[in-house]
């Protein structure tokens, strides 16, 4: 029962990370690069905040269990308010990164472009995030022990995941908007994003009340995750057309002949042709439905495992 509520909580916390890194980071060396140094951010980030935690209780009474908690929430806060600042110490980084590459390529551009660096290091800090704050709690699964038996939440591995997922999704959204706020030096997005994840630590110290944190932490992922998509240039058009269009190779297609063009015709025209055309990236479709498929099927098996 143990290997089953382990392997189950770690296919629902890590299912979805799972399939993006697979589909859009794993083929490309230079997003696997980017994808290590932003967790090494973060954890200089958690580092450095949990020093300040530690020092911070030491001097402290530790008989005081009030202002233990109230030392543990300010560390929350720290920890918050760093990995933020971390965040944008490696945007920085990597907009000096991508200068100075493009400055010595033979063409002038930088293979990647922000928005795809945006992605990948949210997701980096989505991913050491999530790992570092369910890892304990998977190794506990394995036992021996019986989750509830004092009385308490028997759900406590099962919500614990679903946490994970969320701060996973989250830590991709915010860096999106977060990237995209500093490329346009809006000041108000980052507050919005500084303040959302402080609600959102915040909101787990009311567990075991699952209910009063989990609910409101995915109303916050959901939201994120519809500004992210419309900041990365989405809309229901597009969504459309991602379901409706031929994408298997990445052909610009006529609406009048569905000829196939070429992509450096396409890309090279001065002036549009007689009938609208709709460009899309090869394999794009195909990417997005079988990371779904992947999730799902993760997720179908964590959910039977943890609940059986």
């Amino acid at each position: 029962m143990g290997a089953a509520v382990f392997f189950g909580c770690t296919f629902i916390a890590f299912g979805p990370a799972l399939a993006l890194f697979l589909f859009t980071v794993a083929r490309d060396p230079l997003r696997v690069i980017i994808l290590v140094a932003g967790s090494f951010f973060w954890l200089v980030s958690v580092l450095l905040s949990s020093l300040i935690w530690f020092i911070s209780v030491h001097l402290s009474k530790r008989e005081d269990a009030a202002l233990q908690y109230g030392l543990l929430i300010f560390g929350a806060a720290v920890s918050v308010l760093l990995q933020e600042a971390f965040r944008f110490a490696y945007y920085k980084l990597l907009k000096k990164a991508k200068e100075g590459l493009a400055m010595i390529s033979e063409d002038g551009r930088f293979p990647i472009s922000i928005q795809q660096m945006a992605y990948v290091s949210g997701l980096s800090f989505g991913i050491i995030s999530g790992v570092f704050s369910v890892i304990n709690i998977l190794a506990d699964s394995l036992g021996p022990g019986i989750v509830g038996i004092h009385g308490d939440s028997p759900h406590y591995f099962i919500t614990s995941a679903f946490l994970t997922m969320a701060i996973v999704f989250l830590h991709t959204f915010w860096g999106v908007i977060f990237f995209d706020a500093c490329e346009k030096r809006q000041l108000w997005p980052l507050g919005l994003i500084v303040a959302s994840h402080l609600v959102t630590s915040g909101l787990t110290f009311l567990n075991p009340w699952y209910e009063a944190s989990l609910v409101p932490i995915y109303g916050i992922a959901l939201s994120m995750g519809i500004w992210a998509f419309v900041t990365a240039g989405g809309s229901l058009s597009n969504i459309q057309k991602c379901l409706t269009c031929c994408t298997r190779r990445g052909l610009t297609w006529t609406t009048s002949t569905q000829t196939p063009l070429s992509r450096e015709a396409t890309m090279g025209a001065s002036k549009p042709g007689p009938f609208p055309q709709v460009f899309l990236p090869p394999r794009q479709g195909e990417l997005i439905f079988l990371a779904f498929f992947l999730y799902m099927y993760t997720f179908q098996i964590g959910t039977s495992h943890c609940l059986h």
